[in-house]
């Protein structure tokens, strides 16, 4: 073994591990993670920064082409939130209107600083569309669904126990009886 092989192995076991569990006076136990903790996020730089209220109504995963452009990425992975239930702990994302391939425009809310995408409207302002990739923990976020299949990169594959839809699709039939009432309270 070479001696820079054992350098980094010396480097990387010098770093403490991280445990997901605390330790009190004699036992071990999960550590609770509160709504808070898994909810929050912000842009790249720190400027702005955000606390979800609730959980989300649901969240997507959409490869549309909209959302290819205007992430420069395969796919966006989106919590769909009420506008009242994103409260904002640093900071003001700037609104800035994008066009889509339909002629109409999209509201992207991005930092004013590092110009990273936060959140966006989509038709309705009452919902946001939070990317997951801001959160402090997008590893936790699952999608619950795949909307525009049909403009899909071919080397993704889609869970099969995952929703898939080649557009979009019909809410009623996917999200939970407390989403749909939370998204009529909102809209009427």
């Amino acid at each position: 073994m070479t001696a820079t092989l054992h350098a980094m192995r010396r480097t990387r076991a010098s770093f403490p591990r991280r445990s997901r569990y605390c330790r009190n006076s004699t036992t071990l136990y999960p550590k609770k993670e509160t709504m808070s903790t898994l909810r929050e996020g912000g842009c790249a730089c720190g400027s702005v920064r955000y606390r979800l209220e609730s959980d989300p109504l649901s969240i997507h995963c959409c490869h549309c082409l909209n959302c290819q452009r205007q992430t420069g990425s395969a796919f966006v992975i989106n919590l769909l939130i009420e506008a009242d239930r994103v409260k904002m702990i640093a900071g003001a994302p700037r609104p800035v209107e994008v066009p889509r391939d339909d002629g109409s425009t999209q509201r992207i809310f991005r930092c004013p600083s590092c110009q990273v995408a936060v959140f966006s409207e989509s038709g309705r302002p009452e919902v946001r569309y939070v990317r997951a990739g801001t959160l402090d923990r997008p590893s936790r976020v699952t999608p619950d669904v795949h909307i525009f299949t049909r403009s899909k990169v071919g080397w993704i594959t889609i869970p099969e126990s995952t929703p898939a839809f080649d557009a979009s699709y019909d809410r009623k039939s996917l999200w939970p009886a407390s989403s749909l009432e939370r998204l009529d309270a909102i809209l009427t």
